[in-house]
């Protein structure tokens, strides 16, 4: 959210200060319970805070001397280092198998061990909308503004009188802290640590979850995270080839909602403060039929030939939704094929009355002078 939505940096390594925050929380928790020190497990998420800021200022200093690209592949190639040393470093990594903590021996809060899973989430919840909200009120300070400026024209900051690295690196290093505690939380939730959090994978769901909500507005990759976390642990339960979908639900939002979710929404602002929305919902529900038949045609396929290529074991019989398809029958390919094209034909007629409609819909907020 900082740092590509306000700033403008892509970061393909910020599972770093993720995975380092957690590292050090579990540390912490276990030197705490060693010493019997009196520290509650709700204070444990500031030593996740402190280690990203450390490790975000350290590796900021050299990474955002560079923007754009270059910034991109530094911010890769710090995850690549770190990841590769998690594995190494055996002291204070664990190797493959991690730090293990046990996070009720730790002074109770309120006669709360947080052993029960509802007591740690209600802690995860409370630092959440603390960290949200002190994000958003950074967003409307100078400083935010000038992050913005920086994402923007870097060039014409440059002009007025202020550093863009400096701007860079002070966003760089936020984040970072942020990151931490999201790590500190994920340790205290699982009760370990350990290599796979620096993975490529964890920086990956970060981005897929910020683009799809909307890198552009604060409550975007709010958005993004909620739908992502969400289809993953339904996906995954019920095909073998959830990531696929993940592929090519982000690559029709960039196509076609390069906003995001976020975007999608704000877009629509104006025109129901005009009034004008009524055409237009009706337009995007002549629309749900074509693309529920590209969906469903699209599923068939796909899941047809995965059934062919991963469980041809099992028979050429498998079922989706109770219905039963047989994968080496040319009916069961054609009925596909059939709801594929039909589908997105249909919906290249249904677009027209959309467009239509939009077009009619701005009209009227362009008269209100809702839009400029």
């Amino acid at each position: 959210n900082m740092l590509l939505g306000q700033t403008g940096m892509l970061s393909f390594g910020h599972a770093v200060y993720y995975g380092l925050g957690a590292y050090f929380t579990v540390h912490a928790i276990n030197a705490a319970v060693a010493a019997k020190l009196p520290i509650p497990l709700i204070a444990m998420p500031l030593v996740g805070a402190l280690a990203g800021l450390a490790f975000a200022m350290l590796f900021g200093w050299v990474s955002t001397k560079r923007s754009g690209t270059a910034f991109a592949m530094i911010s890769l190639g710090l995850a690549e280092l770190v990841g590769s040393s998690s594995l190494i470093l055996r002291s204070f990594f664990g190797g493959e198998e991690g730090v293990t903590t046990n996070r009720t021996k730790l002074l109770r809060l309120f006669d709360w061990n947080f052993g029960p899973q509802l007591q740690v989430y209600y802690l995860i919840a409370a630092w959440c909308l603390f960290c949200v909200a002190l994000m958003y009120a950074l967003t409307r300070t100078p400083f935010g503004r000038m992050c913005n400026a920086v994402r923007d024209n870097p060039e014409r900051v440059q002009f007025v009188g202020y550093n863009p690295q400096v701007v860079r690196y002070i966003a760089f290093c936020l984040s970072g802290m942020f990151a931490g505690v999201a790590g500190g939380l994920a340790s205290i939730n699982f009760e370990l640590a350990n290599a796979a959090l620096f993975g490529a994978a964890q920086s990956g769901n970060v981005l897929l979850a910020t683009f799809i909500g909307g890198a552009g507005h604060f409550v975007g990759p709010i958005l993004g995270a909620v739908l992502v976390t969400y289809l993953q642990n339904m996906l995954s339960d019920v095909t073998e080839v959830w990531q696929l979908y993940f592929g090519l639900m982000f690559i029709a939002t960039v196509m076609y909602a390069p906003g995001g979710l976020a975007g999608l929404f704000m877009m629509h602002g104006p025109i129901w403060r005009a009034g004008a929305s009524v055409g237009v919902l009706a337009a995007y529900a002549l629309m749900l039929v074509p693309i529920a038949l590209v969906a469903v045609g699209a599923v068939l396929l796909i899941e047809m030939t995965t059934h062919l290529g991963v469980k041809a074991a099992e028979g050429a019989i498998m079922k989706i939704g109770g219905v039963t398809f047989d994968t080496k029958s040319w009916l069961s390919w054609g009925f596909a094929v059939a709801l594929l094209v039909g589908g997105g034909l249909l919906a290249r007629l249904a677009w027209r009355r959309v467009a239509a409609a939009w077009e009619r819909a701005q009209a009227i907020a362009r008269e209100k002078g809702l839009i400029v």
